[in-house]
């Protein structure tokens, strides 16, 4: 008599996924051109000298585009005209014009979301549904938040004098580049500001459109400007001495650099840099709900967000049966192409991050800690990296300690709440945490004492532009969204009573 052996239900599930018929999302509602230039005083410009470079399709490794890289001199040119729309238009127009030109942005952005949407999937390798249903709308939501407060600034800031800082040079990174765009542009150009934008090399494509579509809302010429570029343009930016405040979102170490560069030169600041977000999963969370906000603080995006929860902290008693739901949970996850609408996770920014990534799991692996992948195989083009959970960390390992700016989820285990904090709070970053459990008690407690500037009880991930949001220690200072982000772009003084 013979036997059938029984099949591992999860594996069984994953086979079945691997046979969805595909649902791409077309890419003929894109029109990529062939080279694009610098948008400055409401033109396309080349930069000077012609000099140019190539941005890169992540989910396939093929060329997109030529891009023009942004020159000193052209910096000069976008912070002049910047400065010119300030003093001749912008400053001094009504708050209720200027609500109706950033309401105007934010509406245009809604009527071409499919559009914006397949370009920022294309241009940066997140999944379509991440593109279509957070970063376009959440893009448009920062925009209309602060169209309303554009005629009541003063409301945000009682007791004050408020004025605008004037021009403000404002440098974004490659894992938001439209949401981090709107993000920044509408509090600056609500409180009265012009900017000068730089977005990051490798995924330009969609704050150009931006662009654009702030030329056919009606601004100003000059009020808004791009220049794109690698690292030397945003230096020049950072450092420009026409410019009256940097707001910077990026790595650690460049932020680092700017604070310096810009020391003692009186021209104000903010920073949101790298982060080492920790999921504190106590024995009394339901874990089915906490499997879910894991997966999602982690994979979301590849992981490549400042504030993803790449540490988890499980509660001894829970531990293995929370370890046995992740990797089951993880077999279900697909890599793949960024316009199939079935995928949940992407393509890699670059090569360089890929690379970096691999560098993070074999150290880890090395060090003699169990590695655990999805069994699918990865596409056999572009810049893949599986789902990773990475066990039995003993705290000292690099990847427990560094931002790996991937889809990695680093492992360790505690007893107590004391320990807990402790262990969450053993980095120098600051950014963000999230806590599970059933006891309110025990959020309120753990929150007064988790070192990090947002932390999320029961969930992970969830914004709001109304909400500031911003970190503590090397993960920066200052605050954007809500109120608190509209200070950082207002000079204030108290009214006299």
């Amino acid at each position: 008599m013979t036997t059938t052996p029984k099949r591992d239900a999860a594996a069984d599930l994953a086979r079945r996924f691997a046979d969805y018929v595909p649902s791409l999302e077309g890419r003929d509602i894109v029109a990529i051109r062939p080279s694009y230039g610098l948008m400055i005083d409401g033109e396309e410009r080349a930069a000077e000298g012609g000099a140019t470079f190539p941005t890169i399709e992540p989910a396939s490794g093929a060329h997109l585009a030529d891009v023009a890289e942004a020159s000193p001199a052209d910096v000069d040119a976008a912070v002049a005209a910047a400065r010119r729309a300030y003093e001749t238009t912008w400053r001094d127009m009504p708050g209720r014009r200027r609500a109706k030109l950033i309401f105007r942005l934010a509406r245009l952005l809604q009527d071409r979301a499919r559009e914006f949407a397949v370009l920022e999937s294309i241009d940066g390798g997140k999944p379509i549904r991440e593109s279509r249903d957070i970063d376009v709308p959440l893009s448009a939501a920062h925009l209309f938040y602060h169209a309303g407060w554009a005629d009541k600034v003063e409301y945000a800031v009682p007791g004050m004098a408020a004025r605008p800082l004037g021009v403000v040079g404002q440098i974004i990174p490659w894992n938001f580049p439209l949401l981090m765009a709107a993000w920044k542009i509408a509090p600056a150009l609500a409180c009265g500001n012009t900017v000068v934008l730089k977005p990051a090399e490798t995924t330009p494509l969609t704050a150009l459109l931006l662009a654009e579509l702030i030329d056919e809302a009606g601004f100003p010429p000059g009020v808004v400007n791009v220049v794109t570029g690698a690292g030397a343009t945003g230096a020049a930016l950072a450092g420009h001495a026409g410019i009256d405040k940097v707001a910077f979102t990026g790595s650690t170490g460049v932020g680092r650099s700017i604070r310096r560069q810009l020391a003692g030169t009186g021209r104000r600041l903010t920073l949101e840099l790298g982060g080492k977000g920790a999921h504190v999963v106590f024995d009394d969370a339901a874990l089915d709900q906490a499997v879910e906000g894991i997966v999602d603080g982690i994979f979301f995006n590849q992981g490549h967000v400042c504030c993803a929860g790449s540490r988890l902290l499980a509660q001894e008693g829970i531990a293995g049966e929370l370890l046995d739901r992740l990797r089951r949970r993880i077999e279900l996850l697909r890599v793949g192409e960024p316009l199939d609408k079935n995928t949940d996770v992407g393509a890699i920014n670059s090569a360089a991050q890929l690379e970096r990534i691999r560098v993070f799991v074999d150290e880890a692996a090395a060090d003699g800690c169990r590695i655990d992948h999805p069994s699918r195989p990865l596409p056999d083009r572009g810049f893949f990296f599986p789902p990773t959970i990475v066990s039995g960390l003993g705290g000292a390992e690099r990847i427990a300690r560094e931002e790996v700016f991937g889809p990695v989820l680093a492992v360790q285990t505690f007893r107590t709440e004391a320990e807990a904090v402790a262990k969450a709070n053993a980095t120098r970053y600051g950014l963000s945490a999230g806590v599970w459990t059933e006891k309110g008690s025990r959020i309120l407690w753990m929150s007064q004492r988790l070192q990090a500037g947002v932390v999320w009880a029961n969930t992970f991930n969830k914004f709001d532009p109304a909400s500031p949001f911003g970190g503590v220690r090397e993960s920066g200072h200052g605050r954007e969204g809500g109120r608190q982000g509209l200070r950082e772009y207002l000079d204030t003084t108290p009214v006299a009573a």
